[in-house]
């Protein structure tokens, strides 16, 4: 008698193992079957392998750096600015101390006719004294950002070629803190004017 895998039922078994079935014969699909089930239980049986078979992860001895690394210099050693850059710098600084003093006398001599337009109206002649007073003071403010400006390119053509900045900074920051209080000066006449 053929017996089909598919058709064969618990009860096959229970005889099976009391010797009383007998041989029973599969089919030739049913045995294609169970042939193609056996390399998905070899592939089963690769992934429960030993874990001993993988190679560890830690790190090797070709992997580690070799030598100790010393840190970097604290500070790089930079090169001393040209005398001519030095020069530059005090000259540029002079003129800033100059130009900021010929903007206090222009803020005194102005101020009157700044404060004396106080209310008046647009066109009047008090408002037209008062704004050629301001406009005087403005300029009198635009002199002292050129050496300004100057000192700016300096400190950054300096710090470009890898040469120190210090004095040209100190300088840079002098002026910088003069035409911080002009703009100041300059905000507070204005509040004057309608």
């Amino acid at each position: 008698m053929r017996w089909c895998l598919s058709t064969v039922t618990a009860s096959h078994f229970r005889a099976l193992a009391a010797g009383k079935g007998g041989a029973f014969k599969l089919s030739a699909k049913a045995m294609n079957r169970r042939f193609l089930a056996l390399p998905l239980l070899a592939c089963l049986g690769a992934c429960a392998s030993a874990q001993s078979d993988y190679p560890s992860l830690a790190i090797r001895p070709a992997e580690r750096a070799i030598g100790t690394m010393q840190p970097p210099p604290a500070e790089p050693v930079l090169a001393p600015a040209p005398q001519a850059t030095l020069d530059k710098v005090s000259q540029l600084a002079a003129d800033a101390r100059a130009d900021h003093q010929a903007f206090l006398t222009q803020v005194a001599g102005a101020r009157a006719a700044i404060t004396g337009a106080r209310g008046a109206a647009v066109g009047d002649d008090s408002w037209a004294r008062g704004e050629a007073a301001l406009a005087d003071v403005r300029a009198a403010r635009s002199k002292t950002m050129g050496p300004l400006a100057d000192l700016d390119r300096l400190y950054v053509d300096a710090g470009t070629q890898g040469q120190a900045t210090t004095r040209i900074g100190a300088a840079r920051d002098e002026v910088q803190g003069y035409v911080t209080a002009e703009d100041r000066t300059l905000a507070e006449l204005s509040g004057n004017l309608p």
